[in-house]
């Protein structure tokens, strides 16, 4: 675990700086991995299983890896491993639901490129899901 005592940049942060700093990190980690388990999913696979289906178990990987980093480096909780990992799935499921709807909102209602109403969206979810994991598949 990240020890913030450790590095002078930390020491002078909230719990909840950390967290969000921790988490935003994470993502970026959490991003590559899922891109990189895709991608390396669909050069095995690929030839033989649809592409869309490889994504399943992507996603699993993805979201466990994503739940391993924040349970142990972001909001570092004790215990509760199943539990945890379950609410973690319903932040994420939430969150992508939420996304998509998001999209399609500011694309149809609000005529924005999809490109940039993606961006709106996904920024808007990255900072929801930090409150939901926190509060919810985190909490204390």
């Amino acid at each position: 675990m990240i020890d913030p005592a450790k590095f002078p940049v930390l020491r002078n942060l909230s719990e909840t700086q950390y967290q969000a700093l921790a988490y935003l990190a994470t993502g970026a980690w959490n991003t590559l991995f899922g891109i990189g388990i895709y991608s390396v999913l669909y050069q095995l696979f690929g030839k033989s299983v649809h592409y869309m289906i490889l994504a399943v178990p992507a996603n699993i990987l993805a979201i466990t890896n994503a739940f391993l980093c924040y349970k142990l480096f972001v909001f570092r909780t004790k215990g509760n491993w199943i539990k945890e990992y379950f609410k973690c799935y319903i932040v994420y499921g939430t969150g992508t639901l939420s996304g998509m709807f998001l999209l399609w909102l500011l694309v149809k209602t609000c005529c924005i490129n999809p490109v940039a109403a993606n961006i709106i969206a996904t920024g808007i979810v990255v900072a929801v899901s930090f409150f939901g994991h926190k509060y919810f598949s985190f909490k204390k």
